[in-house]
């Protein structure tokens, strides 16, 4: 029974005419106002080990400590659940599932990953929230596609990019993971940086040169910025 629904639900168009949008009556200027500030999208990008996720914690430590309303989404911790490779999902789901909706680390999977990521960073901030992200998100058509789909619901600058520099030596030199002397020993495939490409930024609205300044100092930087810009008060 259970398979025949899955067979069913393979076939069924995802054109269906009848997926319409449907407005809210609590608009996001409504939820802004309730929030108390303009809702947005920091997206950290950079190779791993590069310290993403650390500044992205201090940041959002930061905006807490000023009552700012944040949601932080890490690469890692999404690839628990919203984006799950085939293993985990095949363990509650099956293998069927898994293979069909599990993501990997090839480049459609990335895409994909980011895709899913984007759509729910645009959620969060149409809900008057800012969302920092930490995601290598080696591409740069990916990371463009996102801005576009945050930017088209909200308004121009409501997505803000972080380059988190930081050098492919010091990375290898770091990493926490043990992941690059895997890629390099060829036990990891498509690995960025290494047997796959990384993409940088080119114009970031934020470029932090993030081997010379400790993390608490570039999650300050990025803070000012976003008072500059009037992100936040």
């Amino acid at each position: 029974m259970i398979q025949e629904r899955i067979e069913s639900t393979f076939m069924t168009s995802s054109d269906d005419p009848q997926v319409v949008w449907h407005e809210h009556s609590v608009d996001r200027a409504s939820r802004e106002r309730l929030m108390g500030h303009r809702g947005g999208v920091v997206w950290f990008t950079g190779l791993s080990g590069s310290g993403k996720s650390t500044v992205a914690n201090a940041v959002e430590s930061l905006l807490h400590i000023q009552r700012v309303h944040t949601m932080l989404l890490d690469g890692d911790n999404i690839r628990h659940g919203l984006c799950a490779g085939t293993n985990l999902l095949a363990a509650e789901h099956g293998q069927v599932f898994a293979q069909r909706f599990g993501l990997g680390f090839g480049p459609l999977d990335r895409e994909e990953n980011i895709r899913r990521v984007g759509a729910m960073t645009q959620l969060f901030a149409s809900a008057g929230m800012i969302v920092l992200t930490a995601f290598v998100s080696p591409y740069r058509i990916d990371r463009q596609r996102v801005r576009q789909w945050v930017e088209s619901q909200g308004q121009p600058g409501d997505f803000v990019e972080v380059f988190v520099d930081t050098p492919l030596a010091v990375c290898e030199q770091r990493d926490p993971k043990g992941l690059y002397q895997q890629a390099r020993a060829g036990k990891i495939a498509n690995f960025t940086g290494i047997s796959d490409p990384y993409e940088p930024p080119e114009h970031p609205e934020i470029h932090l040169s993030a081997y010379d300044k400790n993390p608490r100092e570039l999650a300050e930087d990025v803070v000012a910025w976003l008072k500059a810009h009037q992100r936040i008060a």
